[in-house]
């Protein structure tokens, strides 16, 4: 567990929950991915297939982390972990929330060209997910990192005037 600790510059014991949440999340997915190939057999198969998904998936993370490391501005490694679970939050809240309110405009697939939808359902997630990811960031006491990240996308997206 020190090796685990001094690998990740972990501090504290609470710190370790970063880490455990993760890997939580990163055998759920493991699971859910593994399910959505093998659903019309027993569900014995999804849960052995889960441990190479779960390990691939832990390879391929690592990987992101490596070479993430520099290029993030953080002031330990454990803190990536934290950015990573910010990004699924916000991800899946955001189009959590576009639905209902495509579905409050009155904007629904069966009443708009299906094509339409899609285009109108990411551009309405795009705009909760830029809300959401300074709000979780914040939650998650990332503020400023999410702020600048936040930033920099607002100016790749030609909205530089209203962040400078």
């Amino acid at each position: 567990m020190e090796k685990f600790k001094k690998q990740w510059e972990i501090q504290h014991n609470w710190q370790l929950l970063f880490p455990f949440f993760g890997l939580l999340a990163l055998g759920y997915s493991s699971f859910k991915l593994s399910n959505a190939f093998l659903k019309d057999y027993p569900i014995a198969f999804s849960i052995v297939a889960t441990v190479p998904v779960f390990y691939s998936l832990l390879k391929l993370t690592l990987f992101i982390f490596k070479k993430l490391e520099n290029k993030w501005i953080l002031d330990y490694k454990w803190e990536m972990i934290r950015v990573f679970i910010v990004f699924a939050i916000t991800g899946s809240s955001s189009m959590f929330i576009g639905r209902p309110i495509m579905k409050l405009i009155g904007i629904t697939k069966e009443n708009l060209n299906p094509l339409l939808y899609w285009i109108l359902f990411i551009i309405i997630g795009l705009i909760f997910y830029q809300i959401l990811l300074v709000f979780f960031g914040w939650l998650f006491g990332q503020f400023k990192f999410f702020w600048e990240f936040e930033k920099k996308m607002l100016r790749r997206f030609g909205l530089k005037r209203f962040v400078d």
